[in-house]
């Protein structure tokens, strides 16, 4: 009996070694950046142990689904990718339907689980284009960029229709990257920027007019400063009052006297510039170049092209997330409701954000796996 467990065990450690590990240094830094986020979530909510509790058991959520899609092949993902795609979309138009939030239908609330599909589209958007142009001729021809279009106008249309256009123009983002990473001919490019350019006048007549002050406020915050000015106001005055090593932990005054608005959510990065100043923010810049770093690594390593352009459009896109929230809390962009990644206060985000680094673990270890 003693002999038949321990060739059973020895057995299952053969079949565990077979299996693809984490991609440790990418695992290891994005730890420390849900520390950073837990340990300021707490300074930011007044040491509110409830919403760190509440965030915490996110980060275990979605870690836990890193984990387990780390250990999927990149071509059963791939497999899945119409399915998720179609998922999404009905998402979406449930939400439309039956969606709630604040000022905006952005939430569908199934009882026991609430939560923001237009996050989940962030990575099923750019899985569906990877897929569609891994069948195809690169450089993408006239007609794949066009069947890639519709995929991409579909969400971002319901999307803003929520209404939440910035996320809509990130999810637009997260597919063009595919187009970019595609090779599609600089002229082509030239000629889409040209065109979204030309089409901002006529954008204008079909935002709603709180997008509208969002973009007036950006040029001139100190025109209402006690009104639509006021968040970027406060933001800036946060950032500019850390100084060069910050007031120290817990100990900014924006937040705590409650003059910054949203500062558990979209504005937490201008309470941590506050706590840690300058030093503390290019560290944490630093750990987000990492990141995105690390992931244009593995694309450039992918073992097929799907892997390759789905990898770079994921590190891209959260490199876009970082440098909006950054230049939001700034001033130099009009304030757009985007978090700072696995450092806001949210739920959805982080479990979103967490899946698609575990599919970027599973096209780097099991490229190493095959590659033995």
């Amino acid at each position: 009996m003693i002999e038949i467990l321990f060739a059973q065990l020895r057995a299952f450690l053969v079949r565990m070694r077979r299996q693809p590990a984490l991609d440790w240094p990418l695992a290891l830094a994005l730890l420390l950046l849900a520390a950073i986020g837990l340990t300021t979530l707490y300074s930011a909510s007044d040491l509110d142990v409830r919403t760190v509790v509440n965030q915490g058991a996110r980060f275990v959520l979605g870690f836990a689904l890193m984990l387990m899609l780390a250990r999927v092949p990149p071509q059963t993902l791939r497999n899945w990718t119409p399915w998720l795609y179609a998922g999404s979309l009905v998402l979406l138009v449930l939400v439309a339907i039956h969606g709630s939030g604040r000022g905006a239908n952005r939430w569908l609330d199934l009882k026991v689980l609430r939560f923001q599909p237009s996050e989940l589209v962030k990575l099923t958007l750019p899985m569906m284009a990877a897929w569609v142009l891994n069948q195809r001729e690169l450089p993408p021809k006239f007609f794949s960029l066009a069947i890639v279009g519709v995929l991409i106008a579909l969400p971002a249309a319901l999307i803003a229709k929520q209404p939440d256009l910035g996320t809509a123009l990130l999810v637009v983002a997260s597919g063009m990257f595919v187009i970019f990473l595609a090779g599609m001919a600089w002229w082509r490019i030239a000629l889409i920027v040209g065109s979204v350019a030309a089409a901002a006048p006529v954008a204008w007549h079909f935002m709603h007019e709180y997008q509208r002050d969002r973009l007036r406020t950006l040029l001139d915050p100190e025109s209402d400063p006690l009104g639509k000015g006021y968040h970027i106001i406060q933001s800036k005055i946060a950032v500019g009052s850390g100084g060069l090593f910050g007031k120290g932990w817990h100990h900014g005054t924006q937040s705590k006297l409650e003059f910054l608005p949203e500062h558990t959510t979209d504005f937490i990065f201008a309470v941590f510039s506050e706590e840690w100043g300058l030093i503390g923010v290019c560290a944490l810049i630093a750990l987000y170049i990492f990141i995105v770093g690390r992931g244009l690594m593995i694309a450039a390593n992918a073992r097929d092209t799907y892997s390759r352009l789905l990898a770079g459009a994921i590190s891209m896109s959260f490199f876009v997330y970082v440098m909006v929230n950054g230049g939001m809390i700034a001033g130099m962009l009009p304030v757009v409701g985007v978090p700072l990644p696995l450092v806001s206060y949210g739920g959805t985000s982080v479990v979103a954000l967490l899946a698609g680094f575990g599919v970027l673990m599973s096209i780097h270890q099991h490229r190493r796996l095959h590659a033995r």
